[in-house]
Order: structure tokens, then C-alpha cells, then sequence
């Protein structure tokens, strides 16, 4: 009977949705203010990285999200952009689509995720 009421109560919760809980605004101490002219932020930067920025096909995978790119138990705190970029090398043909992010904190990236050069 007790495995029974406990299946009852188990098929009670698992049709329930979970609770909507309020995202919590992120520390402007840790992260820095948000970057809402992330793009702008982003695309300028990529004028110091890429052979030939003017060529840059940039599509951009959401917003900016806090996170904590540190290593060895060192912070590194900011917003992260996710973003795929095509364009020219030094040979004067596309790449095609590379992976990379941004971590941008007080207006400025501090920090580029998939460059190999």
C-alpha cells in the first residue's frame, strides 16, 4: 500500500512543472555593467585578431551571459558572447564558420575563446 501511495505521489510530481524562478540580476562588482553594445564591443576588438576583419561574416549565438572564465581557482569574471565568425585569411579565401567568444567586462574583451593564433 505505501509503494503505492509513493507512486501516486511520484507521478503527481513528475507531471509538474518546476517552479519559475526569477533570474537574479548579475553583481555589477564582479561582472562589470552589462555590455549592451556587446556587437559593437566585439566586432571592434576583432579588427586586433583577424588578417582581414573587413571581410568578417559575423553571426552572433545570444546575448551576453555572466560567467567566470579563471583557471587554478583565479576569477575571471565578466560576459561571456558566443559567436561564429567567417572570414578571409592570408590567403585571401573564407574559413568558413569558426567557434569563438568574447569575455567582456567594463566595455572592453579581456579575453577571446578559440583563437589559435
Amino acid at each position: 500500500m505505501k509503494m503505492l501511495a509513493l507512486f501516486v505521489c511520484a507521478s503527481f510530481m513528475g507531471g509538474a512543472s518546476a517552479p519559475h524562478v526569477e533570474a537574479e540580476a548579475a553583481d555589477v562588482a564582479r561582472y562589470g555593467t552589462y555590455p549592451a553594445n556587446y556587437k559593437e564591443i566585439v566586432t571592434k576588438w576583432l579588427e586586433t585578431q583577424l588578417i582581414d576583419a573587413a571581410s568578417a561574416r559575423i553571426e552572433w549565438n545570444g546575448d551576453p551571459k555572466p560567467a567566470d572564465l579563471g583557471t587554478k581557482g583565479e576569477h575571471l569574471y565578466g560576459y561571456l558572447v558566443n559567436f561564429k565568425v567567417n572570414a578571409r585569411n592570408r590567403f585571401g579565401t573564407y574559413t568558413g564558420k569558426q567557434t569563438h567568444g568574447a569575455l567582456i567586462r567594463d566595455g572592453e574583451v579581456i579575453k577571446g575563446i578559440g583563437f589559435a593564433y
